[in-house]
């Protein structure tokens, strides 16, 4: 009899976690359709070189299309026009504005093919009304500020255009600031005297600061210039991975103090020192000795290499996982509090984790949410509410500049 009573005890107990789990998935999905979603990076648009591909159409290789967003409750993306860094001459500078203007009308005719299901959007009050519409909202965000070369007039024909942010470098040093990660080392002693500039500029226009990327000086040089909050649209905690892309503690507090978001990035390398793989190290090296610079290469073999490079992570690397995502905006919660953290993922520029590798997995950070205790109100601001909040409080203070 005891035994009986044992395991019918055993089977209540696994038919009740089965039903949590279940009720947890059920709790998600209600939640994502009663809020807004925005992921703040993609990086997408590199993918629209090539005239066939359509936002519209579920990919088999990409993180974002607009099927996989409807399936994983995603209702915005900051869809990015990446520029690599090349020689800082007239010429170069030209040349990569030209491209910059072929990619906003690449993504303007993606959205305008798929109008029935998307629409670009440049205001948070754009995005709430494409969210009660059913429509996805296309946002347009720039990575590096390299094609501005020296032409400040360039933002403000970047924001006509619909950029809401830039992200003022990327790897490498440039003209307006220090990156974190140039081997070179810093040349500007962080902002530049025409990034004070450029950032001043942002702000009159209404267009949001991009922090991620740039030097910890370059970054509290920033604060001392900007009058708007700052975004960091795809980056995440030092404490947790000694990343220099990283943000540490206390410039987590200073972020809080300018009233800005950081938008945790889901690229592994950023999420958790990465262990010792000289076999992917050996394989990323062959793929660097056999195209040599990325930035110079064509449109049709960037292509080629970006899948390269996508299988070699996915037969090679040590993966994060969405446990480490809310690791990260667990930190950024205990450090500053709820109102000042969100998510960028990076997807199509190298992020993905395992559980939410495309934008069709995005409910598995929300039920990870859940699950750590986060309420309906926390996750609608880690979810939309705080990086819109931002938006509205740049809009803001560009229209009172302007006046």
């Amino acid at each position: 009899m005891k035994i009986f009573i044992n395991i019918l005890l055993v089977t209540l107990f696994l038919a009740g976690c089965g039903n949590s789990e279940e009720q947890m998935i059920k709790r998600a999905e209600k939640i994502h359709a009663s809020i807004l979603t925005v992921d703040a990076h993609c990086d997408t648009p590199m993918e629209f070189s090539d005239p066939a591909f359509d936002l519209g159409v579920r990919s088999i290789d990409g993180c974002v299309d607009f099927p996989k967003m409807n399936e994983g409750g995603l209702n915005a993306e900051f869809f990015v026009i990446f520029t690599g860094q090349g020689p800082r001459n007239d010429s170069t500078y030209n040349k990569v504005h030209q491209q910059v203007l072929e990619i906003f009308n690449a993504i303007n005719k993606n959205v305008e093919k798929n109008s029935s299901i998307a629409e670009i959007a440049t205001s948070p009050d754009d995005a709430y009304r494409l969210k009660k519409a059913g429509k996805i909202a296309a946002f347009i965000g720039m990575e590096n500020g390299f094609p501005i070369g020296k032409d400040i007039t360039r933002i403000k024909e970047y924001y006509d255009l619909g950029a809401r942010y830039i992200t003022l470098a990327h790897t490498r040093n440039n003209d307006i600031c220090d990156s974190s990660t140039d081997p070179a080392g810093a040349e500007n002693d962080g902002l530049s005297t025409f990034g004070t500039k450029v950032v001043k500029e942002m702000n009159r226009i209404g267009m949001m600061v991009d922090i991620s990327h740039i030097s910890d000086k370059s970054f509290y040089d920033v604060l001392k210039v900007t009058s708007a909050p700052v975004l960091a649209s795809h980056s995440s905690c030092r404490a947790l991975c000694g990343s220099p892309r990283n943000l540490s503690d206390d410039m987590l507090l200073a972020l809080k103090e300018n009233e800005g978001v950081i938008q945790i990035c889901m690229l592994g390398n950023y999420l958790k020192t990465p262990e010792p793989n000289p076999e992917l190290d050996s394989k990323l090296k062959e793929l660097k000795d056999k195209y040599g610079d990325y930035d110079v290469l064509p449109d049709s073999t960037k292509k080629i290499v970006r899948k390269e490079f996508k299988n070699i992570l996915k037969t090679y690397e040590k993966p994060a996982a969405v446990k480490d995502v809310v690791d990260h905006i667990d930190h950024v919660v205990q450090v500053i509090g709820i109102d000042y953290v969100g998510i960028g993922t990076d997807f199509d520029g190298g992020g993905g984790v395992d559980g939410c590798r495309t934008a069709s997995e995005m409910k598995n950070i929300t039920i990870e949410l859940l699950r750590r205790g986060y309420s309906k109100s926390d996750i609608t601001k880690i979810w939309g509410g705080n990086v819109m909040r931002v938006l509205r409080k740049v809009e803001e203070i560009g229209k009172n500049t302007n006046r």
